[in-house]
C-alpha cells in the first residue's frame, strides 16, 4: 500500500484514519469559516487527521437554476483564508481541465468528481500539479475498471493517487454500496477513501433535485471502516436541512463526533 501525503497528513498504509469533510458547497465566507472550526476542534479532540473539503462551484447540479456556489476566483480566496486562519490541508474538485493548475496554486488536494473519472484530460491536467489526487469512482463503472484511471493519472509521472468509493447505480434514482468494490479497489495498492454522505444519494430523486438517506450513513461508515478504508469523506453542516445542495445527505455536526469515534474505534479492530 502506498503512502499519500497531504501537507503534513499521510494517508495509508497502516497511516490512522483521515477526516476530509466540509459543506457541499461554498455558500458564504462566514459559514465555510465556522464549519472549518467546529469540525478542526472535534478533529483535534478525536486526534484525527483533517483536510478540510469545499467545493467552489458544483458544475453538475440537477436543475440549472440550482445554487452553484461563488466560483473559482472567490472560491480560492476562501480556502486560501481557512489555510492560513485554520493550518488546515484543503481539498476541492474541478470539472474541467483548465482549473487543475489554477487551483494547485492554493489546493493541497485535488478532487475528480465521478461523473468525470474517465475523462483523460481532467486525469492528465491533475497528475501534471503534481499535487495529490482523489479520483471518486463513477455509480457507472465496476471496481476493477479503476485500473484505467489508474494507468491514465500515473502515465503523467505523479503516483500521489487515492480512490473512493461513493455507490453504484442500482436502477433509477438509486445508489448502493458494494462493500466488495472497496477490498476490490484496495488491491491496487493506493490509499482507498469512502465517501459516505454521496454514498446516501437518490439521484435526481426529488424531480430538480437529488434526494438522500441520511439515516443509513452510519451503518455504511460502520461498513466500510470493517472492510478497511484510509480516508472517510464526508459532506457535513450545522443544519444539513438549510443546505444549498445535498441538503438531504450532508451528516449534522453535532452528530460528527460520535460518528467519527465508532469509525476510529472499528477501524483500529480492521487495522489488527
Amino acid at each position: 500500500m502506498k503512502i499519500v501525503t497531504v501537507e503534513n497528513i499521510k494517508i495509508g498504509a497502516g497511516e490512522p484514519l483521515v477526516l476530509i469533510a466540509g459543506p457541499c458547497v461554498i455558500e458564504s465566507r462566514d459559514m465555510v469559516m465556522r464549519i472549518a472550526e467546529d469540525v478542526k476542534k472535534i478533529s483535534q479532540e478525536l486526534k484525527m487527521p483533517y483536510i478540510f473539503k469545499a467545493s467552489f462551484d458544483k458544475a453538475n447540479r440537477t436543475s440549472r437554476t440550482a445554487f452553484r456556489g461563488p466560483g473559482i476566483d472567490e472560491g480560492l480566496k476562501i480556502m486560501a483564508e481557512v489555510k492560513k486562519q485554520f493550518d488546515l490541508p484543503v481539498c476541492t474538485d474541478f470539472h474541467e481541465a483548465w482549473q487543475a493548475s489554477v487551483l494547485a496554486e492554493v489546493v493541497d488536494l485535488l478532487q475528480i468528481p465521478a461523473f468525470l473519472c474517465r475523462q483523460t484530460d481532467m486525469l492528465v491536467a491533475a497528475a501534471d500539479t503534481g499535487k495529490p489526487t482523489t479520483v471518486k469512482k463513477g455509480q457507472f463503472l465496476a471496481p476493477w475498471d479503476m485500473k484505467n484511471v489508474i494507468d491514465k493519472y500515473t502515465a503523467a509521472g505523479n503516483h500521489n493517487l487515492m480512490l473512493a468509493e461513493r455507490g453504484a447505480t442500482f436502477g433509477y434514482n438509486n445508489l448502493v454500496v458494494d462493500m466488495r468494490s472497496l477490498a476490490a479497489m484496495r488491491d491496487f495498492g493506493y490509499p482507498l477513501v469512502f465517501d459516505a454522505t454521496h454514498s446516501a444519494q437518490l439521484p435526481g430523486g426529488s424531480g430538480t433535485a437529488t434526494a438522500g438517506m441520511r439515516e443509513y450513513i452510519p451503518a455504511m461508515v460502520r461498513g466500510a471502516c470493517g472492510v478497511g478504508i484510509d480516508a472517510l469523506f464526508m459532506e457535513v453542516h450545522p443544519e444539513p436541512e438549510k443546505g444549498l445542495s445535498d441538503a438531504t445527505t450532508m451528516w449534522p455536526i453535532n452528530k460528527l463526533k460520535e460518528l467519527l469515534s465508532i469509525a476510529q474505534r472499528i477501524d483500529i479492530i480492521s487495522r489488527k
